[in-house]
């Protein structure tokens, strides 16, 4: 099948990667893309937040699959115009993306639902924020009700911060604190049928130690060797279904990639959010272990055929992603670096190690920075050990002036394990 993935990350690279491999793929195409995903597909021009633009293009192409990346233009309505042009999309309407798209109506679906979250209010007055502030106490979680690129959220001891970032947003939830690791899971739907993809864990803060301010993640790894075993079987029952089961009920299915973001608390899993599509880095480490060739799981997706589906194969190896960021990352970053070593890597380091490009260009000849994550640097290996230590010779490879990345992604789970 030809096949269009709309977005410009290292999630969209990691995607158009799997699906490079696919031997039902016979044509491959990305916009806009960037200069990694030019070594695999076919790049075209489009505003990826242009629904009747990105349906054009999938026509024009002949697409029998666009898979929509970003949240953005998912929260934007552009898979409702792909599917209104009578295209199969992987990607939730407009409607059903607000559980990513609104903090607030995420927690209403929780409500109906009876999932497992955190307590918490919507507040709009300075007046609601100061009651919720005290209501809670320290540490304070402040998160805008909106998209904010992963950087919407505040948790601090601190009250003024807490309060400042509240007033800054239009409308926010402020919730309890939870305590405990944290875990991503994925889960493919139709709407109907959940698949649950295998667990993994992020690092969001910038600095080793989880120091440092929040960022889009900045490195993860699968699998989690100190899960409960049951973990996904428990979360399936008890927060995927039933959201699902609720989005329908309500008249707005949701179709695509379902994220549960959970914290392992002592009382129990309980949700931190959800996010309407593939979470970038751990899409990363998550696609290096599916063995099921991708196209395939997406489509039975937008086709409502995923009951049929044969299960999911899975590597038993471990996978880990480090994540190369700009100077001044996540602040304004600096861009048109030149970034040198990735010859070396594909030269020297592969199959067991690859980049996986994100906030990157051409300029002439020169691969160079365009973005705050420049490279999501991902090895794997037959335990986390050796999948970090192929993750770090690969980074260690990489010239990227004022650069930075964290050097302990899985350090303390791999010394564990």
């Amino acid at each position: 099948m030809k096949v269009l993935v709309i977005g410009s990350g290292a999630r969209e690279h990691a995607l158009c990667r799997s699906l490079s491999l696919d031997p039902d793929v016979t044509a491959l195409y990305c916009a806009p893309g960037n200069a990694g995903i030019a070594e695999v597909a076919e790049l075209h021009a489009v505003d990826a937040l242009d629904g009747a633009a990105v349906a054009a293009l999938a026509t024009e192409l002949g697409a029998e699959l666009v898979i929509v990346g970003p949240e953005a233009p998912l929260v934007a309505g552009v898979a409702d115009a792909v599917r209104a042009a009578g295209i199969p999309v992987f990607g939730p309407s407009k409607e059903a993306a607000q559980l990513e798209g609104s903090k607030a109506f995420a927690k209403d679906v929780m409500a109906g639902a009876g999932v497992p979250t955190a307590r918490s209010y919507v507040c709009t007055t300075p007046e609601e924020v100061e009651e919720a502030l005290d209501a809670f106490g320290a540490p304070y979680v402040v998160k805008d009700d909106g998209l904010a690129a992963g950087k919407g959220v505040v948790v601090t001891d601190d009250l003024d911060k807490a309060r400042a970032h509240a007033n800054a947003c239009d409308r926010v939830v402020i919730e309890e604190f939870l305590d405990g690791p944290e875990v991503s899971l994925f889960a493919i739907t139709d709407g109907e049928t959940v698949v649950p993809l295998q667990p993994a864990q992020d690092f969001k803060r910038a600095l080793d130690n989880d120091e440092g301010p929040n960022t889009g993640g900045m490195g993860a790894y699968s699998p989690l060797p100190w899960a409960d075993p049951k973990l996904v079987e428990e979360v399936m029952e008890t927060v995927l279904q039933p959201t699902v089961d609720e989005l329908r009920r309500r008249g707005t299915p949701f179709s695509g990639l379902l994220y549960a973001g959970l914290a392992i608390t002592s009382r129990g899993v309980r949700v931190i959010e959800f996010n309407a599509r593939f979470g970038d880095p751990e899409t990363q480490v998550v696609l290096a272990r599916l063995k099921t060739p991708l196209a395939g799981v997406l489509l039975a997706s937008a086709n409502g055929t995923l009951a049929d589906l044969a299960p999911l194969r899975w590597s038993d190896d471990a996978a880990v992603t480090v994540v190369v960021a700009s100077y001044n990352y996540p602040d304004t970053p600096r861009t048109g670096d030149p970034i040198t070593g990735l010859d070396e890597i594909a030269a020297q380091d592969a199959p067991y190690a690859y980049v996986l490009h994100a906030g990157t260009k051409h300029d002439g000849d020169a691969v160079v920075s365009a973005g705050g994550r420049v490279l999501s640097v991902t090895a794997t290996g037959t335990d986390l050990t050796e999948a970090r230590a192929r993750a770090y010779t690969a980074v260690a490879r990489i010239g990227l002036d004022g650069s930075q990345h964290r050097t302990d992604i899985a350090a303390k789970v791999a010394a564990e394990a």
